[in-house]
């Protein structure tokens, strides 16, 4: 029998996202083969001076962390500096898919749709120019946090401060967002140099809910997701065409899930994940398995993956 290939699964951290974390990575190590895989946890929240004394007896890490410290670049360079391959976008592409002002100038200089934005400044006086050069209905969302944590659908000017407050307390940048009415999909991307579109995902909040929040996301039941979205094949093109822009104008490898809404005047691109949620009803599992790849093949294909770009990390390249 060939020697087990050892992963540093890395899970919990530091962000508002850590319970995510944690329980995606139970689902991980649940599913992968342990006649193939021996695996060894690691909390960046604590372990990493344990993780870079492992190292050299570590083939690859499964990097399952969210939002900051994790999703941002900052582990993916601490692993380069160790010549630790892991699955995903490298530092650079990281770092620029987290920041969500910087990403939509990045689809919209590539061609690519986003709802029109600016960013906030601290203080109300500047809370009446935002309407009246956004108009109402707005989206509120600190810069840098994943899973709606901190965000806002504000409906009317009297809502605006709260909000604001709200996101500020996440994050010491806030992006004020156009709102779109539409139906809201999800589009995943597989895959290093040769690129996969996923069948695409409708997410559907339950009524109660004013969007796809933190409790929506994660709350059994709370929303129903389709897969495959029931669009039309023109739609579903288009909306795996502007995944795989996105991807590629981001600079991302291995996987990501892009996040859009879709209605009469055409699609409009959100924000796109490079670390999407790894359980096997998440988004994007759920789309690899529509695409016949169950949940333990996918973590398969994403190490697989991971290894196949040791020798470009070590070379400096993302």
């Amino acid at each position: 029998m060939s020697q087990k290939i050892k992963i540093a699964l890395l899970a919990g951290g530091k962000s508002g996202e850590r319970e995510v974390s944690l329980r995606g990575a139970v689902e991980v190590e649940k599913a992968l083969d342990p006649n193939k895989y021996e695996i060894c946890r690691y909390d960046p929240a604590h372990d990493m001076a344990t993780l870079a004394a492992d190292a050299p007896q570590l083939d690859a890490a499964f990097i399952l962390l969210h939002g900051l410290m994790g999703e941002d670049g900052t582990v993916q360079g601490f692993l380069d500096l160790l010549g630790l391959p892991y699955q995903g976008a490298g530092v650079l592409g990281s770092a620029l898919a987290m920041d969500k002002s910087l990403s939509k100038t990045i689809y919209r200089d590539n061609g690519l749709p986003t709802p029109d934005w600016r960013m906030a400044q601290g203080g109300s006086d500047n809370y009446s120019q935002l309407i009246k050069e956004l108009g109402l209905p707005l989206v509120i969302k600190p810069l840098r946090q994943g899973s709606s944590i901190g965000m806002s659908i504000v409906r009317q000017a009297a809502d605006l401060e709260a909000a604001m407050k709200l996101a500020f307390h996440h994050d010491r940048e806030v992006m004020v967002e156009q709102y779109i009415q539409g139906r809201e999909i999800t589009v995943g991307v597989l895959g290093n140099d040769k690129l996969q579109a996923l069948p695409l995902v409708e997410i559907i909040p339950g009524c109660e809910f004013a969007f796809f929040d933190y409790q929506a996301k994660y709350q059994t039941g709370a929303s129903r997701e389709i897969c495959p979205a029931e669009l039309s094949p023109e739609i579903t093109s288009q909306a795996q065409e502007y995944g795989l822009r996105a991807h590629k104008a981001l600079k991302l490898r291995g996987y990501s899930r892009s996040d859009m809404i879709v209605n009469e005047a055409g699609i409009f691109l959100l924000e796109t994940n490079t670390i999407p949620g790894m359980t096997p009803t998440s988004l994007l599992p759920r789309a690899a398995a529509a695409a016949g790849l169950p949940f333990p093949a996918l973590l398969d294909r994403l190490i697989e993956l991971a290894l196949q770009e040791t020798g470009n990390r070590r070379q400096g390249t993302d």
